[in-house]
């Protein structure tokens, strides 16, 4: 009986310890999920504070940085601040948000400028017509008084249409005038007086031909591109420089337009932009053209494209830039010399030069065959004259040659409007004055015009 007994005290004592241990067990088991629920439970308050940060640098940072950067490519885009506490799947998410809120942003702004384009389109074409009508209207007042103002105003309105002509283009238009073929020199000669400081352009002509002419349909689109890079070199260089535009001709790549100022000049994030600018890139926002905008470079870079020119920048020898506008060899042709050039026009360099070589032998050869002359002497009419101690030689020559003429002078805008208004003013005093002896006819319209020369030369 006692060996049960212990028996029985053996299992049960067993069974408590077992019992113990089982509790033991299960309470360490409860505090281990205690301890994992409170762990996941903190790494996911962790994640969802995370995630809540990114949501809201995603806000306040990420898009509106990805807005800016559509205009401004080089501003910084942040990412994830803390990506370790963010799941792929939440990360993936973010980055998708931000693309298409760039994508969102790119369609707004396109939408916007397209129906800013149209408005703008519609009302240069309303204005560009009225300032046509306002033009021919001051040149038959030109005609009919002689006054200096009609011709500043006629300038000023020519400046505006300059204006008018390039918003018009940059928002898709076509120019708005249809010219003929036109020589290429009068072709520079329009497009600078175009510009405010016409004066201080220098127009330096190197054809080989003469008569080159640009086809109808790019003389004014090349006309109008020209005149934007003048308003630009004239604009950033110092009033008391020129701007040196020389007229080159080429074999077979065309013509070029080479303009140099000495202005302030590009750095080179801002020389990077130009020349992205006239390449021609396929669209241009106006909201990117800054404020004021700057739309000289996207109106040639716009002409460009839809004629084929091809136009590139760079640092000149000058101190300033160098603009180069090539007009390619399927836009030029060759005019009849039958039609004359404006009086304007400057002449080929090499035709100054031939010229200049054909009279220098004549000139030394004139001291050898001429003798030396006899001292004045008076004739009968009391006049002094001349004579030779032998008569002059004729030279020997197979066929006579005419000595070329030296050129006139070339003459400012000024010093021919004033011609002109002297003219006019003239033949109205002709036929409105009464009858008076010439002497003092003469004196009167001799006394007018210096007046007129004045203000010819004050008028600028």
């Amino acid at each position: 009986m006692a060996w049960i007994v212990a028996l029985i005290a053996v299992v049960v004592a067993v069974t408590a310890v077992v019992r113990s241990q089982n509790a033991a067990r299960d309470a360490n088991v409860a505090w281990a999920r205690v301890e994992l629920a409170e762990r996941q439970a903190k790494a996911a308050d962790a994640r969802t504070t995370a995630l809540t940060d990114e949501i809201r640098q995603l806000a306040q940072k990420r898009i509106p940085a990805a807005a800016l950067a559509l205009s401004h490519p080089s501003a910084p885009v942040p990412g994830l601040r803390e990506a370790a506490e963010v799941d792929g799947g939440s990360a993936r998410l973010l980055t998708e948000a931000v693309q298409a809120a760039r994508v969102a942003v790119i369609e707004e702004r396109q939408r916007v400028d397209a129906a800013a384009r149209a408005a703008m389109r519609g009302t240069s074409a309303k204005i560009q017509s009225l300032l046509n009508q306002s033009q021919q209207l001051l040149h038959e007042l030109q005609h009919e008084y002689d006054d200096p103002r009609i011709l500043q105003l006629d300038f000023r309105n020519e400046l505006a249409l300059r204006r008018t002509q390039a918003t018009a283009v940059l928002c898709d238009a076509w120019p708005g005038l249809a010219r003929q073929n036109s020589p290429l020199v009068e072709i520079v000669l329009g497009a600078q007086s175009r510009v405010a400081g016409y004066e201080r352009i220098k127009v330096a002509n190197h054809l080989r031909d003469e008569w080159l002419a640009v086809v109808a349909r790019a003389a004014e689109p090349l006309a109008i591109a020209l005149a934007e890079l003048l308003a630009n070199a004239t604009a950033y260089s110092h009033p008391d420089t020129d701007v040196q535009v020389t007229v080159q001709q080429s074999g077979g790549r065309g013509a070029f337009l080479v303009v140099d100022d000495a202005g302030i000049g590009m750095d080179d994030d801002a020389l990077e932009r130009a020349r992205a600018l006239l390449a021609g890139p396929s669209e241009v926002l106006l909201t990117e053209l800054g404020d004021p905008p700057q739309t000289g470079f996207a109106v040639v870079g716009r002409l460009v494209v839809q004629y084929g020119l091809s136009c590139h920048i760079e640092p000149s020898p000058f101190g300033g830039m160098r603009t180069i506008l090539r007009v390619p060899a399927h836009l030029l042709t060759v005019l009849e010399d039958d039609r004359s050039l404006s009086a304007l026009a400057p002449k080929p360099v090499h035709a100054h030069t031939a010229t200049t070589a054909a009279a220098e032998p004549e000139t030394a050869a004139e001291p050898e065959t001429a003798a030396e002359p006899e001292p004045a002497a008076e004739e009968g009419n009391g006049l002094p004259s001349r004579r030779r101690r032998a008569p002059r030689p004729a030279p020997v020559r197979s066929a006579p040659a005419a000595t070329p003429a030296a050129p006139p002078p070339l003459r400012t805008p000024e010093q021919a409007e004033a011609s002109w208004a002297a003219l006019q003013q003239g033949t109205l005093s002709g036929r409105s004055a009464p009858a008076a002896p010439p002497e003092a006819q003469h004196h009167d319209d001799k006394d007018g015009q210096d007046d007129r020369n004045d203000q010819g030369d004050d008028e600028t």
